[in-house]
């Protein structure tokens, strides 16, 4: 199964909730409010392991949800923090919005670990309220919820090298006569599913990472065959090398076939054509007409391409092609390109911030709570749009739907913090 990318759903853990108690004990006078903290839920980290290459564990698995912290207790007793949840990626992974498409984070580079949903704060316990004029606080903030969202991961290979051509044209092979990668090799069209690393080591040169990425076909930048999956893995390589069958063994122009890959490149992103080519004129060991030179004829119609006859099953050519390749990789900046973010999780939010409505003994209804106190400390009521602002807050906060809940009726009394008015549905 073709494994470079996945959709999965994750939601990192809900805080726990703050506790409500207050301290009675033998010979301990007026103890007041103990209730302790909630621990903090659970993280979602992403992070690099060197040793997977696909995404093959997140096509059978799409659900990942870390757990949550525990509430407080009583005797200031803070809840246990929930443990992150970490997800392995190989190196390359790009994490996106499911929904908008804009990356979220390039597990590329330096960038090896990330958290990616913070887990929810544990809410306050009724300790932490108490204060002056309210020394007996009756409620605890509730834990911070969890973040959840759908994602989708795409591997996008880290290559210094990438060999693009149509189907069966002998990248494979190349790839493994030159590197110790061990690429699935038959005559048939799509052998190459996925992408095939290798590290390629040139005698007194130096090395570099060469990839087999799976055949093109006409169209696949519109999504034809499996076309959008295989040119995601070219934007990160820095020199494309065009692999053609140069005996036309089935019957294929090699000059062609690469006028259509080009163009196939410059519709998904033309700055791909900007970056170093190469053009590996395959097969030569099958050429058995010499008066029909297909090698002369794709230097003509590319002169500004250097083009070096190779056959990938004797390994004529091969070093003069490996040679040439060091040396424009020593010309260019080989810094992985690392893909910018582009989405930031929103986790401000004041909803969660608890208040009470009670009834005290002259029958008024005492509506408090920091969320109650927070919002009065920057509503000035006595504007217009203040008091419009007031009342559309008392509806979408639920205080109304509060106060309905505990019996109050048309000309009852409600007091926030030295405001009082008369309720009139």
């Amino acid at each position: 199964m073709f494994a470079d990318s996945a959709k999965i759903f994750i939601k990192s853990g809900k805080g726990g909730d703050g506790h409500v108690s207050f301290r009675r004990e033998l010979f301990v006078a007026a103890g007041g409010p103990d209730g302790g903290d909630g621990g903090k839920g659970g993280d979602i980290i992403f992070e690099v392991d060197e040793g997977l290459n696909t995404l093959t564990d997140f096509r059978m698995k799409r659900k990942y949800v870390a757990g949550d912290g525990e509430p407080g207790g009583k005797r200031k007793c803070h809840g246990a923090d929930a443990k992150s949840l970490t997800l392995k990626v190989p190196e390359g992974t790009v994490i996106k919005d499911f929904e908008t498409g804009k990356v979220i984070a390039d597990m590329s580079g330096e960038n090896k670990r990330e958290v990616i949903l913070r887990g929810g704060k544990g809410g306050f316990g009724n300790m932490n309220f108490a204060t002056a004029t309210m020394q007996v606080p009756k409620f605890a903030k509730p834990g911070q919820p969890g973040k959840e969202m759908f994602v989708l991961l795409e591997l996008k290979v880290i290559a210094d090298v990438g060999l693009v051509g149509f189907p069966n044209v002998g990248k494979s092979t190349l790839l493994s006569r030159v590197s110790n990668a061990k690429p699935k090799i038959a005559n048939y069209h799509f052998t190459t599913l996925d992408p095939h690393l290798g590290v390629v080591d040139v005698k007194g040169a130096g090395g570099f990472v060469m990839a087999d990425i799976p055949g093109l076909i006409e169209g696949a930048s519109e999504g034809v065959g499996l076309g959008h999956d295989f040119l995601r893995h070219i934007e990160r390589t820095k020199v494309l090398v065009h692999v053609v069958d140069a005996a036309s063994t089935e019957g294929r122009d090699p000059v062609e076939d690469i006028k259509t890959i080009m163009n196939e490149l410059k519709s998904y992103d033309e700055s791909l054509l900007e970056r170093p080519q190469l053009i590996a004129a395959n097969k030569i060991d099958a050429i058995y007409d010499e008066e029909n030179n297909e090698i002369e004829r794709i230097k003509a119609a590319f002169p500004d391409i250097k083009v070096f006859p190779i056959s990938g099953v004797s390994g004529k050519g091969i070093q003069e092609l490996l040679y040439e390749l060091v040396n424009v990789l020593s010309t260019i900046d080989r810094t992985v390109k690392v893909f910018e973010k582009e989405f930031e999780i929103d986790y401000s939010s004041d909803k969660n911030l608890p208040f009470t409505v009670e009834i005290d003994e002259d029958g008024v209804f005492v509506v408090e709570g920091p969320r109650i106190e927070k919002m009065l400390g920057y509503t000035n009521l006595d504007s217009e749009k203040g008091f419009d602002f007031f009342q559309k807050f008392l509806k979408t906060s639920g205080v109304l739907e509060k106060l309905e809940e505990a019996g109050i009726v048309d000309g009852n009394t409600v007091r926030m913090y030295g405001h009082e008015f008369d309720y009139y549905k």
